[in-house]
């Protein structure tokens, strides 16, 4: 998933350190249902284990800022980051990214004591401005592995034939909406990041382009939309798919999105009934493909999409913060079918993830965090159930393989006008 955008203003002292204590904290909260056992497994190389999640976000801080900034500070332990660097080539060798799930030890307790450690040491550093885009930088890092963290433990449960459960409860039922329109007139719109508040450096520069006119849906396609794919042949039908795509299907006998069986679909609260009229989601840009094309029309552009979020609010942000049902707490996530933009699943778009025109990969380690992973993968945008609340604006480009979908991903048509 997405380096710091240089932008002009950031939050100092007392705010930076309050918001830092809350991002650790809701970190920590979600593992608060799971075993050192759940903490500890690893489903597939494409998910890490729990407890490698805080013990990953921890290291950036403890690498990226103590290491490198504060005066007198020793590495709680040597032989730590050798196992939690994640791909930095920069700061050396680091164990395969499939054995995460071979680290018994250390254990989650110990883990959680080196977090603590972490924790206050980083006190004396949130009033030293020269540290301030960093330190945002680590934040954002952080919540994006909150996500990580939920969606790669949802896929290790669902392993478990018992269909166990990390939360209890049901969710509530999607609201049933009819299928609208947001038309744009097309013409030269100015995309990418464009405020003076943080951005990873993958959202910029901001530039422009050309668009054609267009319409982009005014809400997900849903489960039962593509139950009726499914009815109507859908997965059997070779001319609906990119060729890529139809060999993933019949290699992999993909038959429905993943963690569907009849009626029903795994959830961190375990097997539940399934909502025709929730947003459809866990599903791969091959399949997101496939279904537009199905229904007689296509994918958005991720610059279409971002010209009707940043339409939709006038010259105010296209997302408020403290809206749509993203997650707030360590609370369950599942998509729920909300009006905006934001918040039920990642979007897929049909553009490739490429660097914008200008674009320069930050300096040092910490600039190996989106430039390097700009090859063969498509942009999804919006923001999930799982992201944290707060982590997500019309800029944002998160970016997946096109067969990857333990994520929460879905779709919003759209079509030429």
């Amino acid at each position: 998933m997405p380096q710091v955008q240089r932008a002009q203003h950031y939050a100092l002292g007392e705010d930076l350190e309050q918001r830092y204590g809350a991002v650790r904290t809701l970190s920590e909260a979600l593992v608060a249902p799971l075993s050192d056992a759940d903490a500890t497994i690893q489903s597939m190389e494409d998910a890490s284990p729990a407890k490698w999640h805080l013990a990953h976000t921890t290291w950036f801080w403890e690498t990226f800022l103590l290491r490198d900034h504060a005066a007198g500070y020793r590495l709680y332990n040597d032989d730590w980051p050798f196992v939690f660097n994640s791909y930095y080539e920069a700061e050396g060798e680091r164990i395969a990214r499939f054995s995460r799930g071979m680290l018994s030890r250390p254990t989650l307790e110990e883990i959680l004591g080196w977090r603590a450690h972490v924790d206050a040491a980083m006190e004396p550093l949130f009033d030293r401005e020269e540290l301030a885009p960093l330190i945002e930088l680590g934040l954002s890092h952080e919540q994006q592995h909150q996500e990580l963290l939920l969606t790669d433990i949802k896929h290790a449960l669902f392993q478990n034939p018992l269909g166990v459960a990390m939360w209890d409860g049901a969710p509530e039922q999607a609201t049933t909406r009819e299928q609208g329109w947001h038309s744009h007139p097309g013409g030269v719109a100015r995309i990418g990041h464009q405020s003076d508040g943080f951005a990873f450096d993958n959202e910029g520069p901001a530039h422009r382009v050309l668009l054609e006119p267009f319409a982009l849906a005014s809400r997900l396609v849903t489960n039962a939309e593509w139950d009726a794919f499914i009815a109507d042949g859908g997965y059997a039908t070779a001319s609906l798919w990119l060729s890529d795509g139809w060999a993933w299907v019949r290699e992999n006998g993909i038959a429905a999105p993943l963690y569907w069986r009849e009626g029903e679909h795994f959830t961190h609260s375990g097997w539940q009934e399934r909502d025709p009229q929730a947003p459809v989601t866990h599903i791969s840009y091959f399949e997101a493909d496939a279904f537009a094309t199905w229904a007689g029309n296509r994918l958005p552009t991720e610059f279409e999409w971002e010209a009707i979020a940043r339409g939709q609010e006038g010259e105010a942000a296209a997302h408020d913060p403290h809206g749509g049902n993203q997650l707030d707490g360590a609370a369950p996530p599942l998509p729920s079918g909300s009006e905006g933009l934001f918040g039920d699943c990642w979007q897929f778009t049909r553009s490739a993830y490429l660097p914008y025109p200008r674009f320069q990969p930050a300096a040092g380690a910490v600039g190996e965090y989106n430039g390097k992973f700009m090859s063969g993968q498509f942009v999804l945008k919006g923001a999930s159930c799982a992201t944290a609340r707060g982590h997500s604006r019309a800029s944002y480009r998160n970016f997946f393989y096109p067969h990857q979908r333990w994520q929460f991903t879905g779709l919003r048509l759209a079509k030429d006008i």
